[in-house]
């Protein structure tokens, strides 16, 4: 079985920490909450989609929302206190201290963290062992749900980054184009590498834990700088036209 770290106790506490997590990125100007707000967003969903009976099973869904989210809430924690959090969120927090990333990687690099390490995790731990499958459905259900936000998500975006508009008409998912990740493929990963959790023996969890974060990283790194002339030139393009006013974007993404 995973090893739980600091835990909240309910989607309300988890929300209640991201507010705070919020306001302090919002006062110190940090990309960092970029993702949170998103982040944000998407907890809230998945909370009116639990009231709502959208998953199979609500009190285990809130069991994996809460250890899912506790999973960045931590790492965060740990990365302020100035302690090492896992290597796919140091590659994630890193890049909110740097000038390249545009908006869409600084979201990006959070995903890829969060769905294809954290969420492994927190699934093996909400359903460990043979309890795993029972999940699956639900698991799935995530996957819907964010693909649901993505329209939204990058109708947003286009208002604060404007040649991000021209690579979405032209391009389609942008999401998925730019740096190569995609949300149903994360999942897939994510699903898994729970598998592979739950079927590791207890002394030898974290170190399988280790590999698959060593895994993650390198998706992160290749996210952060993506290989190919063209696709680094269309980034910097991008770039050009985005706003740098820290509040100023994390107000549209909050809208």
């Amino acid at each position: 079985m995973v090893a739980p770290i600091r835990q909240h106790q309910t989607i309300a506490d988890i929300i209640a920490q991201m507010d705070q997590v919020i306001a302090r990125c919002y006062g110190a100007q940090s990309k960092l909450g970029y993702f949170a707000v998103l982040y944000r967003n998407v907890t809230v969903r998945v909370r009116d989609g639990i009231v709502a009976g959208r998953f199979e099973d609500a009190a285990r869904m809130e069991r994996l929302d809460v250890i899912f989210a506790s999973r960045y809430l931590d790492a965060l924690d740990r990365f302020w206190r100035g302690e090492t959090p896992t290597q796919c969120w140091s590659v994630a927090f890193r890049a909110a201290r740097a000038w390249s990333p545009i908006i869409l990687q600084h979201l990006l690099l959070g995903m890829n963290a969060h769905i294809n390490l954290d969420l492994a995790i927190a699934a093996a731990q909400a359903a460990p062992g043979n309890e795993l499958p029972k999940l699956k459905r639900d698991f799935l259900e995530i996957t819907v749900l964010l693909n649901e936000m993505i329209p939204g998500m990058e109708e947003r975006i286009q208002k604060i980054s404007p040649w991000f508009r021209i690579l979405a008409r032209v391009g389609g998912r942008t999401d998925e184009q730019l740096c190569g990740f995609a949300i149903e493929k994360a999942r897939n990963f994510a699903w898994l590498a729970a598998n592979k959790l739950a079927e590791t023996a207890p002394e030898k969890i974290e170190q399988q834990i280790a590999r698959h974060d060593q895994i993650v990283a390198g998706l992160g790194n290749t996210i952060r700088l993506p290989v190919g002339n063209l696709l680094r030139s269309g980034l910097a393009l991008i770039r050009v036209r985005e706003s740098r006013d820290v509040r100023a974007v994390m107000n549209v993404l909050q809208m």
